[in-house]
């Protein structure tokens, strides 16, 4: 099994250029399957998700074509309306082709998704508004298997906000017959991300960045050629690894708007900032101060940094707390943390951060993919070596982040 070992101590410095985000790219991927015709995708992450979805589409009959960071796919050919089990099983995301499916096809029959085990992640708000869409949903061996002669617009409104519900019912409503007005929705960059990239394919969408989006359905769509945003997640890792060593880092290709309660949470602990025009400079300090934080849906703090920024707490002189909102179990890597020298102790859904003065390397094992990069961070600052093994979590959401780090001065290599 392949591992990553970083030998720590190391401030990072020099320039940095963020990936595309996975997280904008599945469901632009995705989208590709409401029409007939070629699309064309840049800025596309070559990640194990971004590959998974390729052969589930293929499976599909779609041809799926990924090279370098160019996406080409043609669902002209279209045939099988399934996305098994053995390929669905590692990624939840796979359930975003659930909504073109019943749109352009009329059916769909999509296994129940896998991924991460950060909590249950249930996929109930997508049947709820799907079955609002005038589907029939019901869950057979395990499938979700969904019918509609055409899908009809409809008012739907989200007991909890979510993201890849909010996706997957958009994609779907650009088909159907009249409105669909989604209320509560979220209101996460990548969600415009999928609106702009439906909008140039003909979609009729108002809203998306706000909680009510309307979405007006179309006959039909055309093929998009479309540039993906930059991965906000991964900038954010890297502004943690510029504050946590103590470094210089210029991260370019990036887009600070979208981290502004980070960038106000790092700015609280310490770090100095600089803000450009797709850039950022991040220059850390030899004292980290402690900050309390809350996972919030967008535009609070990130769910997906909340990993990373425990590790910048636990060299913090005092004592921060960490309140966990969106998911019931994010503290996995918290006993890892530990392994290194770590004071935390976990009450419910509020992590109690005491910094400590150093961490020292050890062998530690990621559980998911924001984990694994908290520990490599926690790696990068701490004094000896670091091993980090179940790293395939880690190729689920980084591209090539030992090179990128590698590249900043970091003693890192994969074995």
């Amino acid at each position: 099994m392949k591992t990553i070992i970083i030998n720590g101590g190391k401030k990072l410095r020099g320039e940095v250029a963020i990936s595309g985000a996975k997280n904008a790219a599945l469901p632009i991927i995705a989208a590709g399957l409401l029409c007939e015709g070629e699309h064309r995708l840049t800025n596309v992450p070559h990640l194990a998700d971004v590959v998974t979805l390729g052969k589930i589409l293929q499976n599909m009959g779609v041809r799926y074509d990924f090279k370098g960071n160019d996406v080409v796919l043609d669902s002209t050919n279209l045939a099988s309306p399934e996305a098994p089990y053995d390929l669905v099983r590692t990624m939840r995301a796979s359930v975003l082709v659930l909504g073109p499916l019943v749109a352009r096809m009329g059916k769909a029959r999509v296994s129940l998704p896998g991924g991460c085990a950060i909590g249950a992640r249930p996929i109930n708000l997508h049947l709820m508004g799907l079955e609002k869409l005038g589907a029939t949903v019901e869950i057979e061996h395990g499938y979700v298997v969904a019918r509609a002669k055409r899908l009809r617009g409809a008012h739907i409104y989200f007991d909890i906000v979510t993201v890849t519900g909010t996706e997957n019912l958009m994609m779907a409503a650009a088909l159907a017959e009249g409105e669909t007005i989604l209320e509560n929705a979220a209101r996460e960059p990548e969600v415009v991300d999928l609106a702009d990239a439906l909008t140039q394919m003909g979609a009729n969408i108002e809203g998306a960045g706000t909680d009510i989006i309307k979405i007006k359905g179309v006959e039909k769509l055309r093929p998009m050629t479309y540039a993906v945003m930059p991965d906000r997640i991964e900038t954010g890792t890297f502004i943690i690894s510029a504050a946590i060593t103590g470094g210089s880092v210029t991260i370019r290709n990036c887009e600070p708007k979208h981290l502004d309660a980070l960038l106000s949470k790092v700015t609280e602990a310490g770090a100095d900032i600089t803000i450009g025009d797709g850039a950022l400079r991040v220059a850390g300090r030899r004292k980290i101060r402690p900050v309390n934080i809350k996972t919030l849906p967008h535009p609070g703090f990130p769910t997906d940094m909340q990993a990373q920024f425990m590790s910048l707490m636990a060299l913090a002189e005092g004592t921060s707390v960490i309140n966990e909102t969106i998911f019931e179990n994010r503290f996995t890597h918290v006993a890892e943390l530990r392994r290194m020298g770590a004071d935390i102790q976990v009450e419910g859904r509020s992590a109690i951060v005491k910094g400590v003065r150093r961490l020292s390397g050890a062998p530690v094992m990621a559980t998911d993919l924001r984990a694994s990069a908290s520990l490599i961070l926690a790696g990068l600052a701490a004094e000896g070596q670091t091993v980090v093994s179940r790293i395939y979590h880690l190729d689920r959401g980084y591209e090539n982040i030992e090179q990128k780090l590698s590249a900043l001065g970091a003693d890192i290599k994969r074995v």
